[in-house]
């Protein structure tokens, strides 16, 4: 059974930093596409950042420069650094892998940024 379990969030003060992790079990790595989504209360959900199974990386327009994406295969993990945050990046923020066409995702984590 594929599991995928988010971690990191939490509150942070604008102009601060956090770093999600996603671990991902009953999936061997590669040949998968991983990335992070996000949605803010009332609003839909979004594409953050996201990892091809070459290992080129995607980002939204709203985040470039601002956070980083990167994948661990020893450990499984996938990781969201998160810099410079903003109150507009306060939102649930969901790990999502695709594999061979199945879609997994995880059960969340709340990042609240203040202002």
């Amino acid at each position: 059974q594929v599991q995928l379990v988010e971690s990191g969030g939490g509150l942070v003060q604008a102009g601060g930093s956090l770093r999600l992790a996603c671990a991902v079990s009953g999936m061997p790595s590669g040949s998968r596409v991983m990335g992070w989504y996000r949605q803010a209360a009332g609003k839909q959900r979004e594409l953050v950042a996201f990892v091809d199974p070459a290992g080129t990386t995607n980002y939204a327009e709203s985040v470039k420069g601002r956070f980083t994406i990167s994948t661990d295969n020893a450990k499984n993990t996938m990781y969201l650094q998160m810099n410079t945050l903003k109150p507009e990046d306060t939102a649930v923020y969901f790990c999502n892998v695709v594999r061979f066409g199945n879609d997994y995702w995880g059960q969340g984590t709340q990042v609240t940024v203040s202002s």
